[in-house]
């Protein structure tokens, strides 16, 4: 992705794990394809994903795709470490994908949509190399969504920095809320949007250091550059609001925040 926000930094690729890594269960539970099918994985990235899809549906055959060179050599490594067999890789734009139509049992993205400037026009592209009776799942986050205790306005005013600098590129930080349209738009049968809600406090010590700290305060940390060159906030408020996100880690504190799970099926052939 051109305008992917975070970057392709080795801390990045670290979150993505981190990230990928906490959330499986929320987000992948009941993710699982069959035998023999294949499915696509489009904006693979580093294959912090895709481990989790390939070790979920082992006797599925994957073919992962990203346009960055860089990372789909990450990819391969972290697969290969994995000792998972049931993937392959190929550079591919998700604009321009050199599949024939009807070639693929499902497809399969996460935390792609939120970097393009056409999603539509994506969703409709992978749509053509879905068979007919095919399911598509998408999953995508809503930084709005985002709340925690201690209440901070400046916590608040630094993660909508994310928001801004996101649609500064031409992406869309708010697009989990957009599925459903999204996939009714692109006709899409039996299309199903379900909330998956974070929810961190201290009993949660694992989620404390892999989401709240790990996953999205150093996402959000990833966009300071970004946020003060374009002079959406000063630098002490910047401070202040990401010493409060650190502030609702401790004792007492609470993190909520809200991924979107949309699933729909492409209409069978009449």
């Amino acid at each position: 992705m051109e305008n992917y926000v975070h970057g392709y930094e080795q801390y990045e690729a670290q979150r993505l794990s981190d990230q990928a890594d906490i959330l499986t269960e929320l987000l992948h539970l009941e993710t699982r394809y069959q035998s023999g099918e294949l499915v696509l994985e489009a904006g693979c990235g580093v294959g912090a994903q895709t481990i989790h899809l390939a070790k979920n549906s082992p006797a599925a055959n994957f073919v992962s795709i990203d346009q960055s060179e860089d990372s789909l050599q990450l990819a391969k490594k972290n697969i290969k470490q994995m000792q998972l067999s049931n993937v392959t890789f190929q550079q591919a734009n998700i604009f321009d994908l050199p599949f024939m139509d009807n070639s693929f049992d499902h497809v399969f993205l996460c935390f792609v949509l939120e970097h393009l400037n056409n999603p539509l026009k994506a969703i409709n592209n992978l749509k053509r190399i879905l068979k007919p009776g095919g399911t598509i799942t998408i999953i995508e986050g809503d930084h709005e969504s985002f709340y925690c205790h201690p209440r901070s306005e400046a916590a608040s005013k630094v993660v909508h920095c994310l928001v801004e600098v996101q649609a500064a590129m031409g992406g869309n930080a708010l697009i989990g809320r957009e599925l459903y349209p999204l996939l009714n738009n692109t006709k899409f049968a039996h299309v199903n949007v379900i909330p998956r809600m974070v929810y961190v406090d201290d009993s949660k010590p694992e989620w404390v250091n892999g989401f709240s700290k790990n996953t999205f305060i150093a996402m959000v940390e990833g966009i300071k550059d970004h946020a003060l060159e374009q002079k959406l906030i000063s630098e002490s408020l910047w401070q202040k609001g990401i010493y409060d996100l650190y502030n609702a880690t401790k004792p007492g504190g609470t993190f909520c925040y809200t991924f979107f799970k949309g699933v729909g099926v492409k209409p069978q052939i009449k």
